[in-house]
């Protein structure tokens, strides 16, 4: 192996003594590709096993807590009991690889389309719709509702436990129901979970109290709890820098295992919100954090020399998304000296070599833009 890349291959202990076997880490992708039960396909199981040997942990695809939070077609479920056996095929199928497996867990809130949910009711903070054409009037949840979802995401982590998952990741990430809580956009609130900012933190950090104290009740200690939250909002009112700044630095201090940043590039800037917009996202966050909980960072990672860059800012720990996708033996060509073999761009006629589900290639060849790098 190149010394130049050896730290890209350290290991690396999580707040609660879990060890990862090198800072790489699958991030979370929509795959569209379970059955319309919500349980989990072979195709889907293979498609996770072939990209799970070399990294150190798999975060899943998102899957909903309540039946009306599902947020995709094609997405799998974890709302019901009757899920654990589905949910244990793809814990195992990324565990027997030699990667740990963590279940994302989310509810869309006002992003869910409504034919795929009861009754089309979608719900929401407030009844204030996403921006954009298409998207529906949400219903603003009352309080016992509320109740009811944070109980859900309790449900679903003791069910992640049951099938084995090595652990659970909380989405409070792009636009769905957790960030829809903090955001001044769709959360016009006036009780306990809406007004000022603390209070837009409320549902959030009541969703993280309940996923650990099922974790305290039934699983050891060795299961982890993360936390994925996006940095800003384009849209007026929204989430600004300083808004997650101030949300970042409690989530700190909340005994999490690890916090996600999504973002599209880990180079990126703030829009606003904070003085200086010369200093990159991460480091406004890392600086914040001052090393009480490692920080995942993702965004525009292909070759080996972008994911040293990523290092280099003081990221711990890094998540491929669609690089895993190109090349799913991105970790392997490192470990062998071989990056300079990493395949950076995807071949549209290598869809059987990459083990990637029909409805997934699909989205991916024909949405355009949605795949930067195709050839």
């Amino acid at each position: 192996m190149n010394s130049k890349y050896e730290k890209l291959l350290d290991t690396y202990t999580l707040p609660n003594g879990s060890d990862l076997k090198n800072r790489i880490i699958m991030a979370p992708m929509t795959n569209f590709s379970s059955n319309s039960d919500g349980t989990v396909t072979d195709a889907e199981v293979n498609y996770y096993a072939r990209r799970s040997s070399g990294v150190s942990m798999v975060v899943t695809a998102c899957t909903y807590v309540t039946p009306n939070g599902k947020g995709f077609p094609g997405e799998f479920g974890a709302d019901s009991d009757e899920m654990i056996p589905s949910l244990q095929k793809l814990a195992n199928g990324i565990k027997k690889q030699g990667a740990k497996a963590v279940l994302q867990i989310f509810h869309g809130g006002r992003m869910c389309p409504t034919y795929l949910i009861p009754n089309k009711d979608v719900v929401s903070a407030s009844d204030i719709p996403a921006e954009g054409d298409d998207h529906p009037t949400p219903r603003a949840l009352p309080e016992s509702e509320v109740e009811e979802i944070i109980s859900a995401f309790g449900e679903t982590t003791r069910r992640a436990i049951e099938a084995g998952f090595d652990g659970v990741e909380i989405h409070g990430a792009n636009g769905y129901l957790l960030q829809q809580f903090f955001s001044p956009h769709s959360n016009r609130r006036e009780d306990r979970f809406g007004g000022s900012l603390e209070k837009r933190m409320t549902f959030p950090l009541e969703v993280i109290k309940e996923v650990k104290r099922i974790v305290r009740e039934h699983a050891d200690s060795s299961f982890i709890t993360g936390y994925r939250f996006s940095p800003e909002e384009s849209v007026t009112p929204g989430i600004t820098m300083d808004d997650t700044l101030a949300f970042v630095d409690k989530l700190s201090d909340q005994g999490l295992d690890y916090l996600h940043v999504s973002l599209t590039d880990f180079r990126s800037e703030p829009r606003r919100g904070v003085e200086d917009h010369n200093k990159s996202r991460i480091a406004y966050l890392l600086e914040i954090i001052n090393h009480r909980v490692p920080l995942i960072g993702v965004g525009s990672i292909y070759s080996a020399d972008d994911a040293i860059q990523a290092l280099q800012t003081g990221l711990p720990l890094l998540a491929l998304g669609r690089e895993l996708i190109i090349d799913p033996d991105w970790v392997q060509k490192i470990s062998e000296g071989k990056e300079e073999e990493i395949i950076t761009e995807l071949n549209k006629n290598h869809q059987e070599e990459l083990v990637v589900p029909d409805p997934l290639w699909n989205i991916i060849t024909n949405t355009p833009g949605w795949f930067p790098g195709i050839y």
